[in-house]
């Protein structure tokens, strides 16, 4: 079973520009929460607050709470790099390690956590490429570069090296943007998979996309959350007007 994450009143900012406004939401776990706004809203800004990859960025701060089956992420003494084991991401353009195989790429993680057995390993990077379902294409070039995939099994590779190391929850920032509609539709179909076990939020520019692959939606617009709900509910008779002139193409 995944975990859910509750976000209680998170601001954010980059120097001295206020970038998140006192955000509240509940990432429901075992389910897929889409994150949707015009760009520049504070999307992708949130899902990194979650995983506190906000503050690797020279001059930027978070303030409120992020908990985590009832921890707060920022609590003092909380460690941000197992912080980040527990909460996966995965970027908008795939992000292999150039000078890496695909074997060790899935492996990478696991090696920093102390895994060292050879067996052990290859059991784990095939887990997690099933699991990315990635295996059948790879299995018999895992000692090949990870940038001589195509794109969508480049973003699969990337899935695959956030799962070997069992995170809780998985972030996905546009992880479509870059793909074509193949490699969309597989990504897509994962995701549903992935739910099963794991709490997923995904950021995305694409409406049609989060209406498909999510449960829940959140509408971001300069910062604030404007609404949130089911997603069905949200884009058929959404409560605000703001998101009504989102979802129907009125402005963004």
């Amino acid at each position: 079973m995944g975990d859910g994450i509750y976000v209680k009143d998170l601001r954010a900012w980059f120097g001295d520009t206020l970038v998140l406004r006192g955000v509240e939401l509940t990432i429901a776990p075992n389910a897929v929460t889409a994150i949707i706004g015009p760009s520049g809203c504070g999307k992708s800004t949130f899902i990194r607050c979650v995983n506190r990859m906000h503050e690797t960025v020279p001059g930027a701060r978070v303030s409120g709470q992020v908990l985590l089956s009832g921890e707060d992420l920022y609590a003092p003494g909380v460690d941000a790099v197992e912080v980040r084991r527990r909460v996966g991401m995965v970027f908008q353009k795939p992000n292999p390690f150039p000078t890496m195989s695909v074997f060790d790429n899935v492996a990478a993680g696991l090696r920093l956590a102390g895994v060292r057995r050879r067996a052990r390993l290859q059991e784990e990077v095939e887990r997690a490429l099933r699991h990315a379902a990635l295996w059948d294409e790879v299995k018999d070039d895992l000692d090949k570069s990870g940038v001589s995939l195509s794109g969508g099994q480049q973003q699969r590779l990337c899935i695959a090296r956030a799962l070997a190391v069992e995170p809780q929850i998985l972030l996905m920032d546009e992880p479509c943007s870059a793909l074509d509609p193949i490699a969309t539709a597989k990504i897509e179909e994962l995701v549903h998979d992935l739910k099963k076990e794991l709490t997923i939020a995904i950021v995305t520019h694409n409406m049609q996309q989060a209406a498909r692959v999510s449960e829940w939606t959140g509408f971001f617009l300069m910062g604030e959350l404007v609404e949130f709900g089911v997603t069905k509910e949200l884009f058929t008779a959404p409560r605000e007007r703001r998101t009504e002139d989102y979802v129907t193409g009125r402005f963004g």
